[in-house]
């Protein structure tokens, strides 16, 4: 099969909302997608002739499907990632499985767990980005707020002011989000270590969305020691011990820049960040000086809406029971399938919130010690810290200035983010 020739891609020239910029640079139609398929072709007449696939055959055959599965958007073809479709599928299956008899939700709800761990720490080995688990956060969020308006208020033992309630908690929990999804605050060369500057006119692969906007993305060349800082550093320095530190500590060889005393690279998102505490699928984003309180308030609304909710469908399903006695038992709760739904879903949402409490208490106890988790998984490692409660609580000693004065820091940290004229995508 002959090779179409692609078009150039005109720097000035605008995508159309059905065009598209596709992996090998070129500009595509969503009408296309099953044009110029040599990598498929190619695997099923090896697949037909009998003859064994070549090593890279299959991942050139998702990464064809992957960049053609798009849909039209105002300023171009947006692709659509494949891992968000399983959890909108697997989700309502296995909880609908799960509600048809006790059996079947106890194996349900412990694979359930189980698989969203295997997968997660499939990712992670890979160090690869996926929106799996905010796919399945959000869905989830969803589809539990759908049933409990569906199913749960028809019973009539929700008044309109509890319904309020947790509506609030689910918008404000979103508005949270939205703005722990703005960015964890990246390390960005300053003006003075910038000697050039190459521009790019398709994204980037593995770097992170918000660290770059709008279709052209710079890519800054900085110099390693350039800054009126790092000279007066290396003036009052002669030995060259302080500029080794830096130089070898603190110089990230992935974005060619210093880091900023506390800051950290994620090989994830592929940039380095300000006060790195951890990189959290959940967002699909890493958390830093910039959303890090964002972030712990999106978990105590979260938090405090689901315990709410649950008690609200547990009390209607098991009205004769408290709340935690009717979650371990409910006697003839699954006589009605609707019934059934209701209580699986609560479980479902019970499992949730104790992991998401777990990680809330944790970020509670590193900010009174004025410890980032990245900071506690380091002295763990280089046996720097003192662990405490079997590892619960570590403490390093390095930055903190005792409880009240930790969570003033932590408070009134700015977020001391370069100004917007530089965006690039990535630090070379």
């Amino acid at each position: 099969m002959k090779n179409k020739a692609k078009k150039a891609l005109e720097q000035d020239s605008p995508l159309c909302c059905c065009e598209y910029v596709d992996r090998h640079g070129g500009r595509s139609h969503v009408a296309a997608c099953c044009c110029d398929c040599e990598d498929l072709d190619e695997a099923c007449d090896r697949w037909m002739k009998r003859e064994p696939q070549k090593q890279d055959s299959l991942s050139r055959v998702v990464a064809t499907v992957t960049d053609r599965l798009r849909v039209p958007w105002i300023s171009g073809a947006k692709q659509v990632d494949l891992s968000l479709i399983p959890p909108l599928i697997l989700l309502p299956v296995f909880l609908h499985i799960a509600a048809l008899h006790y059996l079947l939700g106890i194996i349900v709800l412990i694979a359930l767990p189980g698989i969203v761990l295997w997968y997660y720490y499939f990712t992670h080995r890979k160090k690869g980005r996926t929106l799996f688990f905010l796919s399945l956060a959000l869905f989830s969020l969803f589809y539990m707020y759908y049933l409990f308006v569906s199913e749960v208020v028809p019973r009539g033992d929700v008044s309109n002011l509890q319904l309020g309630v947790v509506t609030i908690g689910v918008v404000l929990t979103l508005i949270a989000l939205m703005y722990t999804k703005r960015g964890p605050g990246y390390v960005r060369p300053r003006p003075s270590e910038t000697h050039s500057t190459v521009t790019y006119h398709s994204p980037l692969p593995d770097i992170d969305s918000t660290y770059h906007n709008g279709s052209r993305h710079q890519v800054v060349i900085a110099n390693r020691v350039s800054s009126p800082e790092q000279s007066a550093e290396s003036e009052a320095d002669p030995g060259g011990a302080l500029q080794k530190d830096g130089g070898r500590k603190n110089w990230c060889s992935f974005c060619r820049v210093v880091k900023p005393q506390r800051a950290g690279h994620c090989r994830i998102c592929g940039a380095c960040i300000l006060r790195l505490d951890h990189h959290c699928v959940w967002i699909n984003s890493c958390v830093g000086q910039a959303n890090h309180r964002s972030f712990l308030l999106m978990l105590l609304l979260f938090l405090s809406t689901s315990l709410y909710g649950i008690s609200l469908v547990l009390r209607s399903v098991c009205p004769t029971q408290s709340s935690l006695t009717a979650l371990l038992y409910c006697p003839d709760v699954y006589s009605q399938y609707s019934s059934a739904l209701c209580f699986t879903c609560a479980w479902y949402s019970s499992i949730v919130t104790g992991g998401l409490l777990h990680l809330l208490v944790l970020q509670l106890i590193n900010v009174s010690y004025n410890v980032t988790e990245r900071e506690a998984r380091i002295a763990l490692r280089d046996k720097t810290g003192h662990s405490l409660f079997w590892g619960l609580i570590i403490d390093t000693g390095v930055y903190s200035h005792g409880f009240r004065g930790n969570w003033t820091e932590f408070l009134t940290m700015g977020e001391a983010l370069e100004p917007p004229a530089l965006k690039p995508a990535d630090l070379v």
